[in-house]
């Protein structure tokens, strides 16, 4: 038989209030135009094929909304919270324990993960093989954009430049929006 082939979908959140000085930062939620461009995002990523056997994310309220709304689009049937998703969080122990030999859901096929910048970025361009100090700088993902990582084949020696990058979409493109350039000068 041959080896299954995994994917995940790395979903920032989308636009969320402001920080404010001395709230909390976890309690952010997303504006209302967040969640309605964040839904047709979540749309496009259902009729593109993109759907998830699972979610994965982050427990701050800005991401487990836009994980609750992927559901409601049907991006995937449940979700689970991960504190591995959280800033400033440690996601490759998580990612190993999905990817190894004795993952949680064995027959999974993709997973979406939604979490916040920089941290899905620079996972992503770690997984992808940029070394550390370039990674801070090699994607960016604008928020309720996504990345989508391929392993062919079940990574051998670490998972540090052992995927596949697929795609990299940003809003505006999962909107069908132009970018018009700036005018002037």
């Amino acid at each position: 038989m041959a080896p299954r082939k995994r994917e995940l979908l790395l979903l920032r959140h989308g636009i969320a209030e402001e920080r404010v000085e001395g709230a909390d930062d976890a309690q952010r939620a997303l504006t209302p135009e967040g969640r309605e461009r964040t839904i047709a995002q979540l749309r496009q990523l259902v009729d593109l094929d993109l759907g998830c056997d699972l979610v994965l994310s982050s427990p701050l309220v800005r991401a487990r909304q836009t994980a609750e709304l992927a559901v409601q689009a049907g991006l995937a049937p449940e979700l689970e919270l991960a504190a591995a998703l959280a800033p400033l969080a440690d996601p490759l122990p998580l990612l190993e324990r999905w990817l190894g030999a004795v993952s949680p859901r064995p027959a999974w096929r993709r997973l979406a993960l939604v979490g916040h910048e920089p941290d899905l970025s620079t996972l992503a361009a770690l997984l992808i093989g940029v070394p550390m100090a370039l990674a801070p700088e090699a994607l960016q993902l604008k928020k309720a954009g996504v990345v989508l990582l391929q392993w062919p084949k079940p990574p051998q020696a670490g998972l540090l430049g052992s995927a596949r990058l697929e795609l990299l979409l940003p809003p505006r493109v999962l909107l069908g929006r132009r970018q018009m350039p700036p005018s002037g000068g």
